[in-house]
């Protein structure tokens, strides 16, 4: 398996999220990211396995460096514009309408997002007290 087009991708999103750390440094302090999750798209071309796997070497000596990647798989799906239908593509990707027999359009499934970025709390790694977790609902 080649990872060469997930590792471009991976340092690219180690440099998005440590710029819009550095624009946010006022907030975010000396704060190293403790979790990130991406929204990876069924048909985007992306090998999850790959991504994680790069997603180490690019975040090596950075503030992502200790960060577990959260990878949220997007399930491909299709519009029929004909009849309206609207359903899962599978994989590889059926773009033919059931209903109709007609051709449908892709409507989810390329994505690749930064879905959330979870940062370390400083004043936790000095001891101070733990904040109460916060849920944040699955998108």
């Amino acid at each position: 398996m080649s990872t060469v087009h997930e590792l471009a991708i991976a340092m690219a999103v180690v440099d998005q999220v440590e710029s819009a750390l550095r624009e946010q440094e006022a907030e975010a302090g000396d704060a190293r990211v403790r979790s990130l999750t991406l929204r990876v798209g069924e048909l985007s071309g992306v090998v999850p396995e790959a991504l994680d796997f790069s997603f180490g070497v690019a975040a090596q000596g950075t503030v992502l460096a200790d960060a577990r990647l959260l990878i949220e798989t997007v399930e491909g799906r299709a519009r029929c514009e004909e009849c309206g239908r609207d359903t899962a593509t599978g994989m590889p990707p059926d773009l033919w309408c059931g209903g109709c027999s007609r051709a449908m359009s892709l409507t989810g499934g390329r994505e690749l997002e930064i879905a959330r970025v979870v940062l370390d709390d400083p004043e936790i790694r000095r001891g101070g007290d733990v904040p109460e977790a916060s849920h944040v609902p699955h998108r």
